[in-house]
């Protein structure tokens, strides 16, 4: 199959779609990637992507074209900038450029927004069909930067979201919680609804390195650790608010990542007094995170107690799991209907630190982690291969494109 796939993520930012791109065509497809210039999650454009550099170019047998678009600055009016730039970008490239794709192949990250270049490309074509890979709910996602859902606003890109999701031959969709969101919510009522579960970096699946020289690593202690975007839906603060509150002297907090709540997660760390208790390592090449994974007893996911963020199940668990951990949680929705069936953990309520580190508390205490990372690693071969990832999307692309 010849594919185009419109993104507006794409490598180095942290996000799957190039693995599952390049995986496509070791798989013999010819695939075209229409994305952006990489800023997720900061914003900063890297020198090497600046000046033109890169807009045109083949890599592991993809072509990626990439467009201009601005940068991402926090609030909600920056974030709508970037979101519109790469739409009016994408969608005048789309009208130009070489269109004798067989199916075009929209991977939704947020907003719902970049799939209209896709439909752009199909108009101006004579590509007929179009797949979308649903990885966050929209208009629902909007809730999640404190839109009312009665506004005008929202009612707006409800409509906007509807018309994408109806004009798409098939959906995927990450979370099994998504598909009763587009029956009930958006009457989208589809045959090809299919579930496709992400995976992780194969990196994960072997842990095994070197964990001397950590901060806040000590004899005796017991280590959680959090990985990933730290943002308003991460809700990290709750982590802190918990650190604040075990009983086990024993337990260090171990936070990696970056994002617009970063400084303010630090702020609270110094007013609570924590520094001995919590550990800010910044952001890091995800070659370096097996040193945090083989360090930890157990990985930490924590969400903000929005009715969005339940419905989704994030990609760190995902990692997680592959790397045999134990994980700690305090969210609600799908995450902790994962964390249930696969016995790997313990979760709390979305936003409770004080139940956060009760279960703290618990798990050190039954020092049970070997057990819940073996069921971890179990669950994960069972549902969430790179594997199965691809062959469900090549499946769907290939009943698609028919």
């Amino acid at each position: 199959m010849k594919i185009l796939v419109v993104c507006q993520y794409y490598h180095p930012e942290p996000f799957r779609i190039h693995e599952v791109c390049e995986e496509l065509a070791l798989r013999k497809h010819q695939v075209t990637v229409l994305t952006g210039l990489p800023n997720y999650p900061m914003g900063v454009i890297p020198e090497e992507y600046k000046k033109g550099a890169h807009r045109d170019e083949t890599v592991n047998s993809v072509r990626v074209i990439r467009v201009k678009e601005r940068p991402r600055t926090p609030g909600k009016i920056g974030l709508a900038l970037n979101y519109l730039s790469f739409v009016v970008s994408a969608g005048l490239k789309a009208v130009v450029m070489k269109k004798d794709f067989d199916v075009i192949f929209v991977y939704q990250l947020s907003p719902v927004l970049m799939a209209i270049p896709a439909y752009v490309a199909k108009w101006f074509s004579k590509t007929e069909h179009i797949a979308i890979y649903c990885l966050d709910l929209w208009p629902e996602s909007l809730t999640s930067l404190g839109i009312d859902r009665n506004g005008f606003f929202f009612r707006f890109m409800k409509k906007v979201s509807v018309m994408i999701y109806k004009g798409a031959d098939s959906i995927g969709y990450t979370s099994r919680m998504f598909r009763q969101y587009f029956i009930s919510q958006l009457g989208v009522e589809k045959e090809h609804f299919i579930h496709i579960p992400q995976f992780a970096d194969d990196l994960f699946s072997n842990i095994s390195a070197d964990t001397d020289g950590i901060t806040g690593k000590e004899e005796g202690t017991v280590n959680y650790v959090f990985a990933g975007n730290i943002g308003m839906m991460q809700s990290v603060d709750t982590i802190i608010k918990a650190a604040a509150a075990v009983s086990d002297e024993r337990i260090r907090w171990h936070i990696v990542g970056d994002g617009f709540a970063l400084e303010d997660c630090k702020k609270l760390v110094s007013d609570m007094k924590l520094e001995d208790r919590v550990f800010f390592y910044g952001r890091l090449p995800v070659e370096k995170m097996p040193q945090f994974y083989a360090m930890a007893d157990a990985m930490i996911v924590t969400l903000a107690d929005n009715e969005m963020i339940s419905y989704t199940l994030p990609g760190k668990i995902q990692s997680y799991m592959a790397a045999q951990k134990a994980v700690i949680a305090a969210a609600n929705g799908e995450t902790a209907n994962v964390i249930k069936e696969a016995d790997c953990g313990m979760c709390a309520p979305a936003e409770d630190e004080k139940m956060l580190a009760r279960i703290a508390d618990e798990m050190a205490a039954s020092a049970d982690f070997k057990r819940l990372g073996e069921n971890s690693r179990k669950y994960y071969n069972t549902h969430f291969t790179k594997k199965d990832h691809v062959d469900l999307i090549e499946k769907m692309l290939m009943e698609c494109a028919k």
